[in-house]
């Protein structure tokens, strides 16, 4: 945690102090700033402004920032359009809001477009001459307007269920849906007027279909994708006339993304693999792929820019990350802490019914069997990766172990990976938790008496299961905006995670009801014998906190030890001060759990209920 930068005058975060009640800390975001196309000194950014995420302007030339919101909640969503207008999306509480924009040396805000209606935003392209397409979700699906910037909005499309705009072509001619056409793995390819062009699936084998934007090129109008293809992802392309093709010469066996270098018809891609990343050049007219150079670790982001230059956000588990441009392009600062974290890490593999099952430890220095913290990753279509984490960070140096276990169904693996759940839905995972548990006790890097869990969202459900599972291995447990209630959740939360479950689990609650009762915590909740602490969010729409409340019912009735912190957000916050409460309340809580200090009077069965008041 650190002081703040000053809006304008951007300096080096200042070195690293302890979290005192009424400390100034300092947020940042692992995304590389939007370049303007025409004039790529000029940026936009999201960086701390007082504890929260805002939006900045950076001038490269001049090495000078401009703060452009402020908002009491902050604000995530950012872009700049090739005429240098800064755009940001304007939510409420409840996450619901519209596109607005401002010129680069600033202004009036203005709308993006009139007459769009409040929703949740779901893409947003802008092509020559100021044409502006936008996505929205509503209640009854995705909206996806165009018209002239600051403008009269017309609308183009209501698709039902969720869907996000890809991407806008340079012409303006065709616009690029991810999302339901009768597959949620569909991209659809429409005019501004509507009509369908095409309808781009993955293919017979069930392979899923990603859409990446049009090339800027104005010559060029062609769609990038990737595809997965039997248990490979390919790069694959789309323009008009000659529709879906593949460049089976660029196939990876792990996930990739990929952009397009604003000036020649290449692609930067970005692999990840085995927790790790790597970069490569794929020139679509010579049909080769070349590697490019960055130091072993972990690539948050990479964008290719103009005259060869890539700009790349790198880290690993013991450094901060740090924004590197290859043509030594001046990039703003991140508010990251300086150093090393303190500490020895490693990676080890845990032999599996489906194969070995990566792991990313973390140790304290001096200090072996250590009491250990198994910090779950959420998604599930994620992984965790060898980079910065202030939580790994913040244990280690409270004298804790880190366990961060990539099970079955992570990405960075491969097809098969991600499709592994023999046991159902979270009871894989769980699996693959107390496999890598057993293995480190084994080994006599953690303490078979003191290991924990901590998770968020997917995370944190796998948190409560895994205690309601296997009860006797854990001693403590963090659950944050987790679900409880598989069925419950299902019926309250997005139209993207409902789409989700039903992909995971084979079919809705009433067609597979004891898939869902099986795999849902509540279900487990009166063999829980751990105490835990749950954080949960008033305003959370994707774990909401109706199912949350239920279990916490369910672990009193139970006579289960339990701490409870409330949070006046959503599932994702931009202020600071909730994630440093949170930070603080859970290792103070897994300090007294793990090492003994229990406070005097805690009885078993006792509930302590909270709010986030740092």
């Amino acid at each position: 945690m650190t002081e703040p930068l000053t809006a304008g005058t951007p300096q080096r975060p200042a070195p690293p102090k302890a979290a005192q009640p009424g400390s100034r800390y300092q947020t940042y975001r692992s995304e590389l700033p939007e370049v303007c196309a025409a004039d790529p000194t000029r940026m936009a950014f999201t960086a701390d402004a007082d504890g929260r995420c805002e939006v900045f302007t950076w001038n490269a030339a001049t090495g000078r920032a401009r703060q452009v919101t402020d908002r009491p909640r902050g604000t995530l969503h950012t872009a700049i359009d090739r005429d240098g207008h800064v755009w940001w999306f304007d939510e409420d509480a409840n996450g619901l809001g519209r596109w607005r924009f401002q010129p680069f040396e600033g202004g009036p805000d203005l709308p993006g477009l009139e007459g769009v209606p409040s929703g949740v935003p779901r893409g947003l392209g802008v092509a020559a001459h100021a044409t502006v397409a936008m996505a929205t979700g509503t209640e009854n699906g995705t909206a996806v307007h165009i018209g002239p910037r600051g403008g009269q909005a017309r609308p183009v499309a209501l698709i039902d269920g969720h869907a996000a705009l890809a991407g806008i072509s340079p012409s303006g001619e065709y616009l690029a849906i991810s999302g339901p056409a009768g597959s949620a793995r569909a991209v659809t390819v429409i005019s501004p007027s509507g009509t369908v062009h095409a309808v781009l699936s993955g293919g017979p084998d069930g392979g899923e279909l990603w859409a990446l934007g049009f090339s800027p090129m104005a010559c060029r109008e062609e769609l990038l994708l990737v595809q997965q293809h039997h248990d490979r992802y390919l790069l694959a392309g789309w323009q008009p006339g000659t529709g879906l093709h593949t460049f089976d010469w660029c196939a990876f066996d792990t996930e990739i993304t990929a952009s397009w270098y604003p000036d020649r018809a290449s692609v930067l891609i970005r692999q990840d693999r085995h927790g790790r990343s790597h970069l490569h050049r794929a020139d679509l007219d010579t049909r080769t792929v070349i590697p490019v150079p960055t130091p072993a670790g972990s690539l948050l982001a990479a964008a290719a820019r103009a005259r060869d230059d890539v700009h790349y956000l790198w880290t690993s588990t013991a450094q901060p990350p740090r924004m590197q441009s290859t043509a030594g392009l001046s990039l703003p600062p991140l508010g990251t802490v300086d150093g090393r974290v303190p500490g020895e890490h490693r990676e080890l593999w845990t032999p599996g019914p489906d194969g070995p099952v990566h792991t990313l430890l973390s140790l304290p220095e001096g200090l072996s069997p250590a009491p250990a913290v198994f910090l779950v990753h959420g998604g599930p279509a994620d992984h965790d990766r060898d980079a910065y984490d202030g939580v790994v960070h913040s244990l280690v140096a409270s004298g804790f172990a880190v366990a961060r276990v990539n099970y079955r169904g992570s990405t960075g693996y491969g097809p098969r990976w991600r499709r592994a759940y023999p046991a159902g839905v979270g009871l894989t995972q769980v699996q693959d938790l107390a496999a890598v548990r057993a293995d480190l006790v084994r080994r006599a890097l953690v303490r078979d008496d003191a290991t924990a869990l901590w998770g968020t969202s997917w995370g944190g459900y796998l948190t409560l299961l895994a205690l309601g599972v296997d009860p006797a291995l854990w001693q403590a447990a963090v659950a944050v905006k987790p679900v409880a209630d598989c069925a419950v959740a299902y019926r309250t939360t997005t139209p993207a995670l409902r789409a989700l479950d039903e992909r995971l689990f084979g079919g809705t609650p009433d067609e597979v009801p004891a898939a869902y009762a099986r795999s849902s915590p509540i279900h487990h909740a009166g063999r829980v014998r751990a105490p835990l602490l749950v954080v949960a969010a008033e305003r959370d729409d994707k774990c909401p906190p109706g199912q949350i409340r239920d279990y916490l019912t369910a672990l009193n009735s139970a006579g289960v030890r339990h701490e409870e912190m409330w949070l006046d957000t959503g599932h994702d916050g931009y202020d600071g001060q909730d994630h440093v409460a949170v930070l603080r309340r859970a290792i103070t809580f897994l300090d007294s759990e793990l090492r003994g200090t229990h406070r005097a009077g805690k009885t078993l069965a006792g509930r302590t209920r909270t709010t986030a008041n740092p």
